[in-house]
């Protein structure tokens, strides 16, 4: 019923589909990834892949809800095991840094103004933005972790924390030049 539709390109086709089969596609995606906002990205990517390529679904197989259900754990899984392949990467990254040698006094009291400048300029922010910033650089969590954390789509995540570093740098600049 969708097919033909969607591959004579068919938009009204796609947003029934999407409404018909959405919920199904973001259980799936739930289900493996345990996060909503991480499933609506797979949702998503599911339903623009259909539209995209509506000629990979092929009726005689299966129904469109079967299909679209295994694109979507198979997209999650994707997700999942690029996670955990960015995970030991960092880890490794992590182990190969060489040992940070002790500051020396004169560094110490030049880090701490710069600590007490930067934690101001964080203050400063919207709390939307301050909170993404805190999770990402003083809790060390990635964009997804960021994004999971506070329940907000892992791009707004991005969005926010881009903005914030943009104000962040300007304030921090004129904090530091005062200093002087």
């Amino acid at each position: 019923m969708f097919a033909a539709r969607l591959a004579a390109g068919d938009d009204r086709a796609l947003a029934e589909a999407f409404d018909e089969l959405g919920p199904a596609v973001h259980a799936t995606a739930l289900q493996v990834l345990r996060n909503s906002a991480a499933a609506q990205d797979v949702v998503q990517d599911v339903f623009v892949d259909l539209w995209c390529h509506p000629q990979r679904y092929d009726p005689t197989l299966s129904s469109l809800r079967t299909y679209l259900t295994l694109c979507a754990r198979h997209r999650a899984l994707d997700v999942v095991r690029s996670d955990l392949r960015r995970a030991g990467r960092e880890e490794r990254h992590q182990r190969l840094l060489p040992a940070r040698p002790e500051p020396s006094p004169s560094e110490e009291v030049t880090d701490a103004d710069t600590a007490a400048a930067v934690r101001a300029a964080v203050r400063s922010l919207p709390p939307e933005q301050r909170r993404v910033v805190e999770l990402a650089y003083f809790d060390g969590l990635s964009y997804r972790d960021v994004a999971q954390r506070i329940g907000i789509p892992e791009g707004t995540a991005k969005s926010r924390v881009r903005l914030a570093l943009a104000k962040l740098g300007h304030l921090i600049d004129r904090q530091l030049l005062e200093q002087s």
